[in-house]
């Protein structure tokens, strides 16, 4: 019997060379990534480890509170930085040259093909587009994967997700995504493969937002093959000897969903939930807007300035509606900045702050008011998520939210042809 890639990755870590739904595999952890938040956390206080299986294994990145916004999240950094220093962590990425994780995880080559990585963030599916196991794990397993190096899991089965065609120049990976999520729904515990001639369509950007977002379609893992885009991205990163995965001919698959990329249209997820709460942008177009916002692991990346840098340019945001923009990592802002992306977003109205999870999840830099209206390029949209319980979050591509920040309202970009 055939194995998906995930199973085949699975199985290596594990010591085996099958495996299959159902099973459960102790699993040695190639990459373990520790947040801030672990260090700063009320829910799951931070117990420091006696001792650590692979040091040259964890890296610990600032990112959900960072800079500090509160003497809670200093505090935090200041443990992880006396448990740096205690364990001889190298891979630490402090005030300054810090950056959302899973965008730190991407330009440190720290997600590799084949290989196993976990972190304690829920959008740590965002390493799938590397061909890697990437996902979340809680607080108390990360301790547990520190000190032993290993960690278990109950094998899924998968979905076979076939892209074919190419997007319009209109569309991003976030409408992938939003197609995906508003046609066929959820993929709870399930994983997430994608294949097919459309793939290699696909810039890394695109591919990395989509993989970030499969936690939204409760994917267990999300998944890429690896192809020349992957394997010449790592090389600039000295990255060379890795074990790629493809699935086996024969690999079984509990569905396969078809996704025809030529096909789409913008897409945007009306407030409360994604699941099928997807609709096209032009379905939309009467919804005024208080904040519109860029950033987050998922549409902070260089790409993001560029394509929301070639809006504005020349154009300014409308009155009364704001636009955050924020990088996912101090090198996405720097190359912005030098790129001259920086400049054209606040010549055009809006804020560019710095890197960090911040708006993203209601934390700081961006927090949205009672009875409030944003439409996000970010990763989620329930209830309460950016700020205010009555606030309202619609959720679409970077080229949408920039398009509608000029306009005050959702719109499709073309509109402002």
């Amino acid at each position: 019997m055939g194995l998906t890639m995930t199973e085949k990755i699975l199985a290596r870590t594990a010591g085996r060379e099958c495996t299959s739904p159902g099973e459960i595999l102790v699993c040695t952890v190639d990459r373990a990534v520790v947040l801030d938040m672990q260090f700063s956390s009320t829910a799951v206080p931070w117990r420091q480890p006696l001792k650590m299986a692979h040091p040259d294994r964890l890296a610990v990145i600032l990112d959900h509170g960072a800079p500090a916004p509160s003497t809670r999240d200093a505090d935090g950094h200041h443990m992880a930085r006396e448990f740096c220093d205690r364990f001889g962590i190298e891979d630490f990425f402090d005030i300054g040259n810090h950056g959302i994780c899973h965008q730190v995880i991407a330009e440190r080559g720290l997600a590799r093909p084949g290989e196993l990585l976990l972190c304690s963030d829920s959008h740590t599916c965002a390493g799938g587009a590397f061909n890697t196991a990437a996902r979340g794990v809680g607080g108390l397993e990360m301790i547990q994967i520190i000190c032993t190096g290993t960690t278990w899991f109950v094998v899924a089965s998968s979905i076979r997700v076939e892209l074919t065609g190419t997007l319009s120049e209109a569309c991003e990976g976030k409408d992938v995504f939003l197609a995906l999520a508003g046609r066929h729904g959820s993929a709870g515990n399930r994983n997430l493969e994608f294949v097919g001639s459309g793939v290699s369509t696909l810039s890394l950007h695109d591919r990395r937002t989509i993989a970030t977002q499969c936690a939204e379609v409760n994917a267990e893992f999300s998944i890429f093959a690896a192809d020349p885009v992957i394997n010449d991205y790592l090389a600039e990163r000295g990255v060379t000897e890795t074990t790629p995965v493809e699935a086996d001919p024969d690999a079984i698959y509990d569905e396969i969903w078809p996704l025809e990329l030529d096909s789409f249209e913008p897409q945007v997820a009306t407030p409360g939930r994604i699941l099928g709460n997807v609709s096209p942008v032009s379905e939309q177009r009467s919804v005024e807007l208080d904040q519109c916002f860029i950033g987050s692991c998922a549409n902070g990346h260089l790409e993001d300035f560029e394509i929301a840098a070639s809006i504005l340019d020349g154009r300014t945001t409308a009155p009364g509606t704001r636009l955050i923009v924020t990088p996912s990592s101090q090198q996405v802002y720097l190359d912005a900045v030098r790129a001259g992306y920086v400049t054209t977003i606040m010549e055009a109205g809006g804020v560019v702050t710095s890197s960090t999870c911040g708006a993203c999840f209601g934390y700081h830099m961006g927090v949205l008011g009672n009875g409030e209206v944003c439409l996000t390029a970010s990763t989620r949209n329930f209830k309460g998520r950016m700020g205010s319980p009555s606030s309202e979050v619609y959720m679409a591509s970077a080229r949408t939210v920039a398009a509608s920040a000029v306009a005050g309202r959702i719109i499709d970009s073309r509109e402002l042809d």
